[in-house]
C-alpha cells in the first residue's frame, strides 16, 4: 500500500487531538493509503517529548524546514488562527495536501487568498470541523436529505461554555484580537454555523450583537498554571478586545429563519452544543454532550403517538460506527477526529473531495464577518457572495 507522509504543525490541543487520530485510524479503518506520521512541528522544549508519546518520527521548530521536505505529503495545521493563511498558501505552493483547524482564518479576505492558492496548486485541502463526523449528525443529515423534515422552518444552535468566568483567568491567545481573529465567535459560532449550513443550507443575511463581559485580564506568566501571579505577585493586565458571547439572528436561504448563540459565560455549560431543526414533517435535536443520541419527531405519525423519540446512533447501519464498536458501545470526542482523517485520507487516495473544503468553509468565514459587521453597525447585513 502506498505511504501517505504526513506533517502536524501545533502540538497543543487541537495538536494532540490529530495525532491521537493519525495514530489510530489504521487501527479501526480501511484505508487506500498509509498514514505515517512523519514530522511535528511546535515551538517549545516539549516538543520532543509531545513526539515520543504521540509516534511521531521526527519534530522541528521550523514550519519551512517541515514544508521543505519531499517526504511530507500531507500537513496538518493545528496552530492559532492569525497563522493559518501564511502557513496554509505556504502549504500549497509546496504541493502539500492540507487538513486546516477551524476557523479558516481571520476573515473572509485571508479566507478566499487560501482558496485561490489550493485551487491554483490542485492540492486536497479540508477543514477540521469535527462535528460532522459524529455518527448521530451525519445521521441526521441523511434523514433530512431524504425528506424527513419536509420543508425546514427554524433552526437553533446553541454552544455555550464557561471556562473563562473567573476573571483571574489569564488573557490566553483566544481572547486577543490580533491572534485569533474574533473571541468566542470565530470559536465557537464558526462550529455551529458549519452545522447548520450543513444541515439545512446557506446564510443569506444576519443580525447580531457582541458583549465583552471582563475587558481586562492578567497576562499569562511564562512558566506558570493558568491563573497564576508572576514571582512578585502583582498581575500585570491586558486589554481582551474580543467577544466574550455573541448572538444573532439569520435567514436561510430556503426561507427558514435561524437563531445562534455562543459564550464562554454560560455557567454550568462545558461544551454545550445544542442545535435543533424544525419543519414541516418534524423535528431534529442533537446535544454534544450527549452525542450517540439523535432526537427525532415524527408529525406524520398518528396524533396519539407523537412525541420525541431517542435514536442511539451507534447501530453499524449508522454513518462512521461500523468501524467502532458493537451497538451501543458509545464512541467520544476524540472519535470525530478519527473519522474525519480516516475521510482525508482516504479521499486523498482516490481523488475525491473531502468536505468541508476551504471553498466550504469560506462561505461560512462570510457569515462571521457578516455578524461581526451587524453587530458594529445595528443592521441586517448579507453574507455576500
Amino acid at each position: 500500500m502506498k505511504k501517505l507522509n504526513i506533517g502536524l504543525i501545533g502540538h497543543q490541543f487541537m495538536g494532540k487531538a490529530h495525532s491521537n487520530a493519525y495514530l489510530n485510524v489504521a487501527k479501526f479503518f480501511a484505508l487506500q493509503r498509509e498514514p505515517v506520521m512523519k514530522m511535528v512541528c511546535g515551538i517549545g522544549a516539549d516538543v520532543p517529548a509531545f513526539a515520543a508519546r504521540w509516534g511521531w518520527q521526527e519534530h522541528t521548530q521550523s514550519y519551512p524546514e517541515l514544508l521543505a521536505r519531499e517526504d511530507v505529503d500531507f500537513v496538518d495545521i493545528c496552530t492559532p488562527n492569525r497563522l493559518h493563511a501564511e502557513m496554509a498558501i505556504a502549504a500549497a505552493e509546496a504541493g502539500k495536501h492540507i487538513l486546516c483547524e477551524k476557523p479558516l482564518a481571520m476573515n473572509a479576505a485571508e479566507a478566499e487568498q487560501m482558496v485561490r492558492a489550493v485551487t491554483r496548486a490542485k492540492v486536497h485541502n479540508v477543514v477540521s470541523f469535527c462535528y460532522r463526523r459524529c455518527p448521530a449528525v451525519a445521521l441526521m443529515k441523511q434523514m433530512i436529505d431524504a425528506g424527513k423534515l419536509g420543508r425546514v422552518y427554524h433552526v437553533r444552535a446553541q454552544y455555550l461554555q464557561d471556562w473563562i468566568m473567573d476573571p483571574n483567568f489569564p488573557r490566553v491567545w483566544r481572547l486577543v484580537k490580533a491572534v485569533a481573529g474574533s473571541g468566542v465567535h470565530g470559536d465557537l459560532n464558526a462550529h455551529i454555523i458549519d452545522m447548520a449550513r450543513y444541515l439545512v443550507g446557506e446564510i443569506s443575511e444576519v443580525v447580531g450583537m457582541t458583549e465583552t463581559f471582563i475587558k481586562q485580564r492578567p497576562l499569562e506568566v511564562a512558566g506558570a498554571g493558568a491563573g497564576l501571579k508572576d514571582k512578585k505577585g502583582a498581575k500585570k493586565m491586558g486589554v481582551v478586545d474580543v467577544d466574550d458571547a455573541t448572538a444573532f439572528l439569520a435567514r436561510f436561504a430556503n426561507g427558514a429563519l435561524g437563531t445562534f448563540e455562543a459564550s464562554r459565560f454560560a455557567g454550568g455549560h462545558k461544551n454545550g452544543i445544542v442545535i435543533e431543526v424544525n419543519g414541516s414533517k418534524g423535528s431534529f435535536k442533537f446535544e454534544f454532550e450527549n452525542m450517540n443520541e439523535l432526537w427525532y419527531l415524527n408529525l406524520e405519525e398518528d396524533a396519539g403517538e407523537q412525541g420525541f423519540k431517542r435514536i442511539l446512533a451507534t447501530e453499524g447501519v449508522h454513518p462512521y460506527v461500523g468501524a467502532w464498536w458493537p451497538a451501543g458501545h458509545i464512541i467520544g470526542y476524540e472519535h470525530t477526529f478519527v473519522n474525519l482523517v480516516a475521510d482525508v485520507i482516504n479521499g486523498i487516495a482516490t481523488n475525491k473531495k473531502v468536505m468541508p473544503d476551504f471553498a466550504d468553509a469560506l462561505k461560512t468565514q462570510r457569515v462571521l464577518d457578516a455578524v461581526l459587521q451587524s453587530a458594529e453597525n445595528r443592521c441586517w447585513v448579507p453574507t455576500g457572495k
